[in-house]
């Protein structure tokens, strides 16, 4: 039996390894009964690597992208070339129901999609993807080729689509899934806006009182040879402080942030700092119920497709871009594949509140799980849509105190020993 190497998403992350199986398809369709989405599967032997290299650099050269052996290009290639938006996916979606619903053949739509396409990205997934069903490929295996552009959720969904003979209706779902998450995702950066504008506005003038403004009066009280108050002395030293050692401070800021970035980047890294978002005052909650919300909107869109609700859990666990919760979300589905009830995973996965938890028991007992929990995703995303209406009433509080601290400490500082200059010359 010939063994394939295989590449794939789980729960835990990226995966591979050795299958043996008759054929390609065969090995996809044990991978996905693991709970796996294959990425890629490749025959093992020096032949089939020789194909697998000479039809790489054939697709490269079709495409006009850099060789293989210009790493250094490909590089530079791949940090400038467009990207495909999460707009271009919901357009993609949309059209593609509408030809797939009016009985366009699904080659024929996709290169009328990838014609009429303007992102030049776009246009070069479709014409691999076209490529690969031309080789004999299912559309779902495809579309996994493409992981930064087709999520799990995605290519799961195409994938109960193949099998049912409904693709029409599981992109129109995918549709409003990923439209449901633009808006939140907009509707978070909205709030955010207002916030950091003011912080970074602090940030920066802190950074002009010490380097230009503090040191201007140090040499006026410098000069007046008078005894400075507490306030002044800590306010000088800080400035001073900051003048003779500010590029130490900002390399040191860039290395701790760059370390931050690659420690976020490990398995135990990402774990560690999900779960710290989750308690961070005021956002922690926001960030919460943001993740809930499309992990209940992406759960009922899996279940109403009919995908069995293991198989459901496993790969809505992955959309959930929170390793925290989808470490949580994962321990339910194996739960689930114990006997537990959905109720009782749920419980102990310690995430729900306790309405959710009654919604969830009501789905179970009348049998309508996939309703319910789009009752879930609406109860969060009202619950989101609210917090980050009231998100910039929240901070305010917290940032006139910050203000107020700030504007005290120059009062205190500089107009302390400009009172006590004043009263000395009136003295005079």
């Amino acid at each position: 039996m010939p063994s394939y190497a295989w590449t794939g998403h789980a729960a835990a992350g990226a995966s591979s390894g050795l299958l043996d199986a008759n054929s390609a398809s065969e090995a996809a369709d044990l991978l996905r009964g693991r709970g796996i989405t294959p990425l890629t599967i490749r025959a093992q032997g020096a032949g089939a690597a020789t194909q697998d290299r000479k039809t790489d650099r054939k697709a490269d050269k079709a495409n006009g992208k850099p060789e293989h052996g210009r790493p250094g290009s490909m590089r530079l290639a791949t940090l400038f070339a467009p990207q495909v938006r999460a707009v271009d996916l919901m357009l993609f979606s949309r059209q593609l129901h509408t030809l797939l619903r009016s009985g366009v053949p699904i080659l024929r739509a996709l290169a009328g999609l990838q014609e009429s396409a303007v992102n030049p990205a776009v246009k070069d997934v479709l014409l691999e993807v076209r490529k690969s069903l031309e080789s004999g490929l299912a559309l779902s295996m495809a579309l996994a080729r493409h992981a930064r552009v087709f999520d799990p959720i995605f290519v799961a969904l195409v994938r109960v689509g193949e099998m049912t003979g409904r693709l029409d209706e599981v992109f129109l779902r995918l549709f409003h899934h990923l439209e449901f998450e633009n808006t939140l995702r907009q509707q978070v950066k909205a709030a955010m806006r207002y916030p950091t504008f003011v912080v970074a506005a602090m940030v920066v003038a802190l950074g002009v009182i010490n380097l230009l403004v503090i040191p201007a009066f140090a040499s006026v009280f410098a000069s007046a040879g008078a005894s400075l108050p507490l306030p002044t002395r800590i306010l000088m030293a800080t400035s001073q402080f900051t003048v003779d050692w500010g590029w130490a401070l900002a390399l040191l800021g860039a290395g701790g942030a760059f370390a931050l970035r690659a420690w976020r980047r490990t398995p135990d890294g990402r774990l560690r700092i999900d779960a710290a978002l989750l308690h961070v005052p005021v956002a922690g909650k926001i960030v919460r119920k943001a993740m809930l919300a499309r992990f209940a909107r992406s759960f009922a869109l899996a279940l109403r497709s009919g995908v069995p609700i293991e198989q459901a859990l496993s790969v809505v666990a992955q959309t959930v871009d929170n390793q925290h919760i989808a470490r949580r979300l994962d321990g339910m589905r194996g739960a689930v594949e114990r006997g537990d009830s959905i109720l009782r995973a749920a419980a102990a996965a310690d995430v729900f509140t306790p309405v959710v938890l009654q919604m969830i028991a009501v789905g179970e007992e009348t049998g309508a799980v996939d309703e319910l929990m789009d009752e879930v995703a609406g109860f969060y995303a009202s619950e989101v849509e609210y917090e980050l209406k009231t998100l910039s009433q929240q901070i305010e509080p917290i940032l006139i105190v910050m203000l107020g601290v700030l504007v005290l400490m120059l009062a205190l500082g500089v107009f302390l020993p400009v009172w006590d200059l004043g009263r000395t010359a009136m003295r005079h």
